[in-house]
């Protein structure tokens, strides 16, 4: 299995992970990372995936990790035609790839069935594409709620020992591949690479979607994989994972129990399976 870090063209630098199966190519997958997240927290699914035979390519989104971070484009029509102009310098237009997003990365998704129907052969939801955050309240309340802290000048080994409390059962992999959403400055501290500015243009635009006239529109199989935390916010999202659910022609549920809502990170072999067996 080979993995490279590559800069792709799509109009401006997209910067993606791609590993490359040493026997056979089944079906490819694209992997879309969450809201101020990056491309290397897919790195223990895509390992499991390129195993299997399949190519991989994970994704920064414009704004993310090494990718451009252009002052505007932050909606849900130009974050999918990013997609579009990827899968086209990729080869993969006609191949019917698997398209998996975690969080606000699963809202991109759902945006792209409906933007771009028969492209993609399956879709894979992973703690997000149900996510309606205006039924959440208004937007200056989602906006003052769902505002990212300010991490600016953070010492690195202390971002890193915050990590680890908060997830002790992640692996190292995991805990470096999350810290890698920020640059590491040269004196040991940090900074997000997403900047405040574009973490809200996409908050807006989660706001102002509406998922639930989007599922009634997705004609590709969906797989919806969700985490149970045990949290408040657990029972409030069962709600909208019900109505997504009912709502999508064909989708399928599987609830991961005691699980971040990274499952991605926390349990990638785990959720790598349950991918494989919804697309077989």
């Amino acid at each position: 299995m080979l993995l490279k870090d590559k800069m792709i063209d799509i109009g401006w630098p997209m910067h993606v992970r791609v590993w490359q199966p040493e026997a056979g190519e089944k079906r490819p997958y694209l992997l879309i990372h969450g809201l101020s997240s990056n491309a290397r927290t897919w790195d223990g699914v895509a390992r499991e995936l390129a195993q299997q035979g399949h190519p991989v390519v994970a994704v920064d989104q414009r704004g993310h990790g090494l990718s451009h971070k252009p002052d505007d484009g932050y909606d849900f029509a130009t974050i999918t035609a990013d997609l579009m102009r990827l899968l086209a310098e990729l080869g993969w237009q006609e191949k019917r790839p698997i398209l998996a997003g975690q969080s606000w990365g699963g809202n991109v998704l759902l945006a792209f069935g409906y933007h771009y129907p028969g492209v993609a052969g399956q879709l894979i939801f992973v703690d997000g594409g149900f996510l309606d955050l205006s039924g959440r309240g208004t937007w200056e309340e989602i906006a003052m709620a769902l505002r990212p802290p300010n991490l600016n000048g953070t010492p690195l080994p202390q971002l890193r020992a915050r990590i680890k409390e908060f997830h002790p059962d992640w692996s190292p992999e995991g805990i470096e591949a999350t810290l890698a959403n920020f640059a590491h400055l040269p004196d040991g501290t940090v900074r997000p690479w997403l900047s405040l500015d574009h973490h809200m243009q996409i908050l807006r635009a989660m706001y102002e979607q509406k998922p639930q006239t989007l599922f009634p529109r997705i004609t590709e199989p969906v797989l919806i994989c969700v985490a149970d935390d045990g949290s408040e916010w657990t029972h409030q999202k069962r709600e909208q994972v019900r109505i997504a659910a009912d709502l999508l022609p064909q989708a399928q549920v599987v609830w991961f129990p005691n699980t971040a809502h990274d499952i991605h990170v926390e349990k990638p072999v785990e959720l790598a399976r349950m991918f494989e067996e919804f697309v077989s």
